[in-house]
């Protein structure tokens, strides 16, 4: 789907592709997740005007996708006008619902001050909620808070496990930081350039310039560090 208020609607498609495997392995879908499969097909037909009724009718029967489609349509104002505050209150309730994306990008939009008052600390007791079901970009930004010490107190022990997380969960961003904590070593991390090497060639291969040149610096050391 397109992107409209950063970390909102764009991820819609990839959350329904995991909702409707689940509901095909347990049987058929139900009512609400056919509903709500419409109301994307709509949305990416560019027909928003009737995903946007779609999806609050899913929501209000309580389709978690839907209700986090709805919120971001509600915050975009797309498919009709903008409502904030309606918004908030489906989002919030899609978060409350333990759905891990909505639980990330309401804690982004305190952590951002997107349409509300910032506020770090509550952003980071949902990237905490997010993170700990594996959402990688909850794990990033739960790592960057621990680095920062915005939110909760800076610890680099704590930013380097939610990055090496991340990195493991293919954030090319993390990978790039964990190949950083090894290649230097300390707060808890044993000096190790090999693995090091390996998170910079994991992060080149997604395409990072700064990762490529530093397997490169790293490999370089590393043939002359071997024995003659």
């Amino acid at each position: 789907m397109k992107r409209g208020w950063r970390g909102g609607v764009a991820a819609a498609s990839a959350a329904l592709c995991l909702v409707c495997g689940g509901a095909h392995a347990q049987g058929a879908p139900k009512a609400t997740d056919l509903a709500t499969q419409n109301a994307v097909a709509d949305y990416n037909a560019g027909n928003l005007v009737a995903a946007r009724s779609e999806f609050r009718r899913a929501a209000e029967k309580g389709s978690r996708l839907a209700e986090f489609n709805y919120a971001m349509m509600l915050l975009n104002g797309e498919g009709g006008p903008a409502d904030v505050d309606e918004g908030k209150k489906w989002l919030r309730r899609a978060a409350d619902a333990n759905m891990t994306h909505a639980q990330y990008v309401y804690g982004k939009m305190y952590d951002d001050g997107e349409f509300v008052e910032k506020d770090p600390a509550e952003a980071h007791r949902w990237f905490l909620r997010a993170a700990s079901q594996g959402h990688v970009q909850a794990e990033l930004a739960l790592a960057n808070q621990f680095l920062d010490g915005r939110g909760t107190a800076r610890d680099n022990t704590q930013a380097f496990a939610w990055y090496k997380k991340a990195a493991q969960g293919g954030d090319m961003t993390a990978q790039y930081v964990a190949g950083s904590f090894y290649e230097r070593g300390g707060d808890g991390v044993e000096r190790n350039l090999n693995v090091a090497r390996a998170y910079y060639a994991a992060a080149a291969a997604q395409g990072d310039p700064a990762a490529k040149l530093k397997y490169q610096q790293l490999s370089a050391e590393l043939e002359r560090q071997k024995p003659q």
